[in-house]
């Protein structure tokens, strides 16, 4: 689960099963996260989207809250995400790791290299 398995990935991935809901544009869909690490997501969708690679998303769950990212890759029902540098989305991302997989707790991931965040308009959910 490393990122010493060839496949570009540098975060370890936990695997998991919660769900939530993606926003894209004026789109909703159910959807399940399967695994997360602390840079993305994998999710599983309950119906198809409209949303393509290079597209901002935003993803709501009781165990993550608000957070946002841009789709990678988009197939067979499945989605990649890579969560946006914000220091919103590292809070949350750190704060679920805490409280659910404690042995990766030690090593949040650090807030001082992020991009300042710039507000941005959203849509009510």
């Amino acid at each position: 689960m490393s990122g010493t398995t060839g496949d570009n990935r540098r975060a370890e991935r936990i695997r998991c099963q919660f769900s939530g809901f993606l926003y894209f544009i004026d789109e909703v869909v159910e959807t399940r996260i399967i695994d997360i690490s602390r840079t993305g997501l994998c999710l599983s969708l309950k119906d198809w989207i409209g949303a393509k690679p290079g597209s901002n998303i935003r993803i709501r769950t009781n165990e993550l809250g608000l957070i946002e990212g841009t789709v990678r890759w988009y197939r067979a029902g499945k989605m990649g995400i890579k969560l946006d540098e914000t220091t919103n989305t590292a809070a949350q991302v750190n704060s679920y790791f805490k409280h659910y997989h404690r042995q990766i707790a030690a090593t949040p991931l650090p807030v001082s290299h992020l991009r300042a965040h710039a507000t941005k308009m959203m849509r009510p959910l």
